[in-house]
């Protein structure tokens, strides 16, 4: 399990201790336990780079908490992928700013800029043949790198849609935007991956 405290040291458990009931609180840690290792993936998608993406996965978390936390647990799930989205748009923006600063000082990238290449590392491949899971694991690969080139509306509704299992009312409340938008970046994506990837998606 992905464990990480706030600045002041607190554990997601102690955050969820409001004056709650006793019910609602654990399972608000049932709920965050449930989707932190995929928000984990999803922010690597994007990323690139662990510890940022353990950071956008723990902002994430802290925010939800703090804003959604009494809101009707059936809309806890798109709320929180809501939040994710947000962190990670937020993310992207200020790395463009820092690469255009790094260019403007004659630097492309640094350490911290390099790429996590083992994205397979994340996944926890079920036993079985071990010539399927090899198979199985380089399909993955390319579809997580396929994934990390598309335009992040696309990749955003294709997780969302496609891999969080996320429905089209949801997933435009999570990314932001309408139905139509979803489906049309959605579309998208598919083309792009299916051309990328052919008979693998």
């Amino acid at each position: 399990m992905l464990r990480k405290t706030d600045n002041n040291g607190q554990t997601m458990a102690e955050l969820t201790e409001k004056p709650e009931p006793s019910q609602r609180r654990l399972a608000a840690e049932r709920f965050l336990a449930s989707v932190e290792q995929r928000a984990f993936r999803m922010a690597m998608i994007a990323t690139r780079h662990r510890d940022e993406a353990l950071d956008i996965v723990q902002e994430t978390m802290l925010s939800w908490v703090s804003h959604y936390l009494d809101h009707p647990r059936d809309a806890w799930r798109p709320l929180f992928y809501k939040v994710l989205q947000s962190r990670i748009r937020d993310w992207q923006r200020r790395s463009t700013v820092r690469r255009r600063i790094m260019v403007w000082f004659g630097r492309d990238t640094d350490d911290e800029d390099q790429p996590v290449d083992n994205l397979a590392g994340i996944a926890d491949p079920a036993a079985g043949d071990p010539a399927n899971d090899l198979a199985n694991r380089q399909t993955l690969k390319r579809l997580l790198r396929a994934v990390e080139r598309l335009p992040l509306r696309q990749q955003q509704a294709f997780l969302l849609r496609s891999w969080e299992g996320l429905d089209v009312a949801e997933t435009a409340l999570a990314m932001g935007c309408s139905a139509g938008s979803v489906k049309t970046h959605l579309a998208r994506a598919m083309a792009s991956l299916r051309s990328s990837l052919g008979d693998c998606l």
